[in-house]
């Protein structure tokens, strides 16, 4: 399990990196917050260890690019963008960013800064960034990132998702799973910085055929 400490003090930095200067407001209880909602018990997959790798593959393309706008607003994203989950429900990424809304100004974070952030949230419904949009490119990218992982890591991933949707049936479950699969397949590109580009895009596909490959065969 992820270090909470660790992501408190991951989420003070961002959110100081991120608000206007001369903000006051204790970061502690907004972490504190959002971990509890990420650590709701219907969560399988979207717990806090997707937080955290989520945060570590935006440090990853920092690291090698520099290629966001401003970093620290998407990692500010990255909270909030399962902030609100119910796998039974289609309005998580909605609920999620008006929570950004509420949370951030609080905060100290501009108005131009919180509605970045909760325009970033919202594009985790498609993740299909503009070309002209490193911001979003990023996140999308650090979101995904877990269809690139090794097939040990992967196969526990569509475990866990699995476990998220048990109250589906199983054969309406890999009816639903399958055409997710194809829809991913059919895009030009799964990722959309160079480095994503480079180091995942391959790998991503080689992991969403196997999957596909076992839920129809």
């Amino acid at each position: 399990m992820a270090d909470l400490d660790s992501l408190r003090t991951r989420w003070s930095r961002a959110l100081e990196g991120a608000r206007d200067a001369g903000a006051r407001a204790d970061p502690a209880p907004y972490a504190d917050n959002l971990l509890a909602r990420w650590s709701e018990p219907q969560r399988r997959y979207h717990t806090v260890d997707h937080l955290a790798a989520v945060l570590d593959h935006i440090d990853v393309l920092e690291a090698h690019e520099k290629y966001a706008d401003d970093v620290d607003l998407v990692r500010l994203a990255a909270w909030f963008h399962d902030a609100v989950y119910l796998p039974d429900r289609s309005e998580n990424e909605e609920r999620s960013a008006r929570l950004a809304e509420r949370a951030l100004p609080e905060a100290g974070v501009s108005a131009a800064g919180t509605a970045e952030v909760a325009r970033l949230v919202r594009l985790t419904v498609t993740h299909a960034p503009a070309d002209d949009d490193p911001n979003g490119q990023v996140l999308c990218d650090a979101d995904l990132a877990i269809l690139a992982a090794s097939p040990d890591a992967y196969a526990a991933y569509t475990a866990a998702v699995r476990e998220e949707y048990v109250f589906v049936p199983p054969e309406a479950f890999r009816e639903g799973r399958a055409a997710i699969l194809r829809q991913l397949l059919e895009l030009p590109r799964l990722f959309h910085t160079p480095y994503g580009t480079r180091e995942w895009e391959g790998p991503a596909r080689r992991n969403l055929e196997s999957e596909l490959s076992l839920l129809t065969g």
